[in-house]
C-alpha cells in the first residue's frame, strides 16, 4: 500500500524558512549560480543556524510525541538542486529534525509541489512562490525577519489575522472602498450571514482536528484571532466559526490598536495577516508571516 498522509496536518517549508541562508543567498546574489553552488558544497558539513520558521517546526514536530500514531508531517520544499541542498540535510539531522521528504526543484519554484504533497500550509521567505501557492487555493506565508526568538514551553502557540486570512476578503473591500461607517453597518446587517472562507480557512480546519486529539486542559496546540475589529463587527466572526464548527481559543478584537504587544502578550510563535505593516509590526515581537492574499495586496501585485 502506498504511504498517505490522509488525517495528518501537513506541512511545508523552504530552506531558507527552516535555517539561516543569509549568507549563501548573498554568495548567490553578488556572485551567481555557480559561485553560490561551490559555497554550498565546501560549506556542506558546517551545520546551518536555525531560521524563522525554525521554532514553530520543531515544536509542530514534538506534538508527534504525543500520539499513537505521528498525526504531523513536515516537508522540504526548495529551489536547491539535491547537490546544494545536501547542507540542508546536513542540518536536519543534526537537529535530529524528523523530516524525511523533499521537493528539490532545481532554480525553479517549488510551489507546485504544494498540491502533490497536498501540504496544508506553505512557509517560504521567496513571496512569488507564497503567491503561486496562494493562487492556487493554498495556505501560504512570506516569513520575515525580525527580533523574535524561540518561546519557552512545549505549547504550540499560532495566531491569526481574520479578513483576508482566516475569511475572505469581501468585508474589507467594503471598508477600503467606503469607509468604517459603510463596513460596520454591513457587517451588523451581515451578523447572522458566515463570512465566505480565506486562504487559512483549511489550515485553521486541520488545527482543530489535531486539537480535538487532546482534552483543552492539556492541549499542545493553542490558537487566536486577533483582528482589528471590534464591536459590534465581532458578531458576525463568532456566528462564522460557529457555522465552520472550528474553535479558536482567544480571540482579541483590538479595534485598530497595534497588534504586536498583543501577540507577544498572547505568547503567540507565529502569526498570520495579510496587511505587510501589520507583520512588519508584529516581527518585532514574535515571528510573523505575510499572508500576500486580497484587496489590501491586489495593488502590489499589479
Amino acid at each position: 500500500m502506498p504511504v498517505s498522509f490522509d488525517g495528518k496536518l501537513v506541512i511545508a517549508t523552504s530552506s531558507r524558512a527552516l535555517f539561516d541562508l543569509a549568507e549563501s543567498h548573498r554568495v548567490y546574489e553578488e556572485q551567481g549560480l555557480e559561485a553560490y553552488q561551490a559555497y554550498q558544497v565546501e560549506h556542506e558539513d558546517e551545520v546551518l543556524a536555525p531560521g524563522d520558521a525554525f521554532p514553530l517546526v520543531k515544536k509542530l514536530l514534538a506534538i508527534n510525541a504525543r500520539l499513537a500514531e505521528p498525526r504531523v508531517e513536515v516537508l522540504l520544499l526548495s529551489r536547491n538542486s539535491s547537490d546544494t541542498g545536501l547542507r540542508v540535510f546536513n542540518s536536519i539531522e543534526h537537529y535530529k529534525l524528523p523530516i524525511s521528504r523533499a521537493a528539490f526543484a532545481g532554480g525553479a519554484s517549488p510551489h507546485r509541489y504544494v498540491s502533490a504533497f497536498g501540504a496544508h500550509l506553505f512557509l517560504s521567505t521567496h513571496a512569488d512562490d507564497v503567491r503561486g501557492a496562494l493562487n492556487a487555493g493554498f495556505a501560504a506565508a512570506t516569513i520575515l525577519s525580525g527580533a523574535a526568538q524561540a518561546r519557552d514551553g512545549d505549547q504550540l502557540r499560532i495566531a491569526f489575522d481574520g479578513d483576508a486570512v482566516l475569511f475572505s476578503d469581501e468585508s474589507e473591500r467594503i471598508f477600503q472602498s467606503d469607509g468604517l461607517e459603510a463596513f460596520a453597518a454591513n457587517e451588523k446587517r451581515s451578523a447572522r450571514e458566515p463570512l465566505s472562507g480565506g486562504p487559512f480557512k483549511g489550515f485553521l480546519h486541520a488545527l482543530h482536528q489535531l486539537q480535538s486529539e487532546f482534552s483543552q486542559d492539556d492541549c499542545p496546540i493553542r490558537t487566536a484571532l486577533v483582528t482589528a475589529r471590534s464591536a459590534p463587527a465581532h458578531e458576525r466572526v463568532v456566528r462564522t466559526l460557529r457555522a465552520w464548527d472550528i474553535r479558536i481559543d482567544e480571540s482579541l478584537f483590538l479595534g485598530g490598536l497595534d497588534k504586536g504587544v498583543f501577540l507577544d502578550a498572547f505568547g503567540a510563535d507565529v502569526f498570520f495577516d495579510d496587511q505587510q505593516g501589520h507583520c512588519v509590526s508584529a516581527a518585532r515581537h514574535v515571528a510573523a508571516g505575510h499572508v500576500p492574499h486580497g484587496i489590501s495586496n491586489e495593488a502590489k501585485q499589479g
